[in-house]
């Protein structure tokens, strides 16, 4: 008989792009895999690609108390119906929703992946609320994976839960790369030069890519202010990012800098990043928090340096000088000084350039990290 697995993130898009060829992996490996999300297209879009049947619970991304019980009290409804052996949760909200009503229904292994805490931004009030979230998350969970070792000293130093409970799977990551999906070898010379000659992307031109969502958090406000104090007019910025208004909004001055500047290319959100990163030279990924961010290795698997800020995951994947540049955190002048020396020093970038590729192949390939979670599942099934 096959051991049931539920996989639960807050909305659809994380289980079809965070784990994107992790469940068929697993079903192929004698699992029967049960993926849960908000409704969404992309729901449908993970049943029909991986092959696993697929349940929508809505869960919402903000603090929603009212609609997080009545979500929790549909989980654990839908946990005590399945009774599956396994339940492993990502992101934060489907974290407490899924671990919460997991150890109500009596599931044995209860997992949860850490990738990215946006309490670490939070202040006051807010921040004791997303504190004491995260406590009963991991207080609920049978076993806790920080997907960096960042991550996993910054839970122990907050004291969320105890070191005994704590596990970084491999080298990091939730999911590695495919790097021979992502590969700049996969797009052709001839899709290139179309793409730089509709971006209006000239020969010497020194392109900057930053690909993710458009917020501040991402460290968008300084990004483009180092890049408008720039003075080399081959320097191009490519934002391939879709723009968030809600949650987290850019400074006025950034959109309109954004808007008005014809060195910024902003082409929205793209299915396939890689034709982008393939015309690039550089990654800009100035974000003041992150988990493990599989836009730097995307970037690195393509042949990228990147230009990072100093937070975990991120200077994980970066080895200062080898693979690309590590800079203070919402540091425009460092974000400045980064990208000038990367446009001016040419066996600088040479040296990042020829290292990106085959330090991401060694340490993050997709089918190493999926083994080492399958390991682990058969290790917790046997104890």
């Amino acid at each position: 008989m096959k051991t049931k697995l539920i996989r639960l993130t807050t909305v659809p898009l994380s289980l079809k792009v965070l784990l994107k060829g992790q469940h068929q992996f697993m079903s192929s490996k004698g699992f029967e895999v049960i993926g849960v999300s908000s409704k969404g297209p992309e729901l449908d879009e993970v049943k029909e690609a991986e092959g696993i049947n697929v349940v929508s619970i809505e869960m919402s991304r903000k603090i929603t108390p009212i609609a997080d019980l009545k979500s929790l009290w549909q989980t654990y409804r839908f946990f005590k119906k399945e009774k599956p052996q396994i339940v492993h949760t990502h992101t934060p909200k489907a974290g407490i929703v899924g671990m919460l009503a997991a150890k109500l229904a009596g599931v044995p292994i209860r997992l949860h992946t850490v990738a990215g805490l946006p309490l670490m931004e939070a202040t006051g009030t807010k921040r004791k609320i997303l504190d004491g979230v995260e406590k009963l998350t991991y207080a609920s969970a049978t076993n806790v994976y920080p997907n960096s070792q960042g991550l996993y000293d910054f839970i122990i130093q907050n004291k969320y839960t105890s070191k005994e409970k704590l596990k970084v799977i491999g080298n990091g990551s939730s999911n590695g790369i495919d790097t021979f999906y992502f590969s700049k070898d996969k797009i052709s010379i001839d899709v290139q030069e179309d793409l730089k000659k509709e971006l209006n992307i000239i020969l010497n031109d020194f392109v900057f890519i930053f690909v993710g969502r458009l917020v501040g958090d991402k460290g968008i406000n300084e990004l483009v202010s180092a890049f408008s104090k720039l003075t080399n007019p081959n320097a191009k910025l490519l934002l391939v990012v879709p723009l968030e208004t809600d949650l987290d909004p850019l400074h006025l001055e950034t959109l309109q800098e954004i808007e008005s500047n014809p060195r910024i290319i902003s082409v929205g959100f793209q299915k396939d990043v890689r034709p982008y990163f393939a015309i690039a030279n550089a990654l800009v990924f100035p974000s003041y928090r992150e988990g493990f961010p599989n836009v730097v290795m995307q970037a690195g698997a393509m042949g990228l340096p990147s230009i990072v800020s100093d937070i975990n995951g991120c200077n994980e994947i970066i080895v200062e000088g080898q693979n690309g540049s590590i800079i203070p955190v919402k540091n425009t002048k460092a974000i400045l000084e980064a990208m000038q020396k990367m446009m001016d020093d040419e066996f600088y970038y040479t040296t990042l350039k020829s290292n990106a590729r085959p330090m991401i192949q060694s340490r993050y390939e997709q089918s190493v990290v999926w083994k080492a979670l399958l390991e682990e599942y058969k290790f917790l099934l046997e104890g």
